[in-house]
Formats: C-alpha cells, structure tokens, sequence
C-alpha cells in the first residue's frame, strides 16, 4: 500500500478542491448594494472600556456613495446584532449623515455609532 504523500498531485488536487468550495461559501455570504460588493470593517473604537461604540469603515466608497452608506449601515447592524445583542444603533456619524459631514479617509468611509440594549 503506497502512502498518500506519494501522489502530490492527489494531494494538490484535494487542496484546491477545498479551496475552492470554502471561496464559494465566503461569496455567498456577501451581499451587493446597488450591485456592488463592498469591504467592510466594523470594530469596537476600545473594546477594553465597552463594544457599544464602534466603527464601520467602508472601502472604495467612490464607487457609489449611497450603496457604500447602505453597506456601512448593514456592518453596523451586523456588528451589534453579533457583540451586543440588538440591532437598534444611535449613529453619531452615520449613513444618513449630509454628505458634507460624512468622514472619510482617502476613498473609505468612517462611520460612528454606539449599539443599543435590547
């Protein structure tokens, strides 16, 4: 009986195979906003003092300022949904802000807000 390691391609084979399944899975858990898929981030701003405030950042907003509001306000929901339990948000700074007062660094956009009790 030969051992497995004696077929690298096998063994190739069944790694991408596994890689390509898990790359599946990741875009289907993504979701479009006007046909766009986003890079989001949000985080606790100090997750030592309290994961209520937290910030979404939202790459490449350019490409549609009103889908990237609309991916940011879906991370933070998500964000308190996952750490805190509700999806009710006070924004500080957030999706329905006036453009003029929106934060952003370079092409992301920052948005701010503190999650709710249920």
């Amino acid at each position: 009986m030969r051992r497995l390691t004696s077929y690298p391609g096998l063994v190739l084979l069944g790694l991408l195979g596994v890689l390509a399944v898990s790359a599946c899975t990741a875009k289907e858990k993504r979701v479009a906003f006007d046909g766009i898929y986003f890079r989001t981030k949000a985080k606790a701003v100090d997750r030592r003092v309290t994961v209520a405030d937290f910030r979404v950042e939202v790459k490449d907003a350019q490409r549609s300022l009103d889908a990237a509001r609309q991916a940011g306000a879906y991370a933070g929901t998500r964000y308190c949904i996952e750490n805190y339990g509700s999806s009710q948000i006070v924004w500080s700074n957030g999706p329905k802000a006036e453009a003029a007062k929106l934060v952003f660094d370079r092409d992301t956009l920052i948005l701010n807000g503190v999650c709710q009790k249920p």
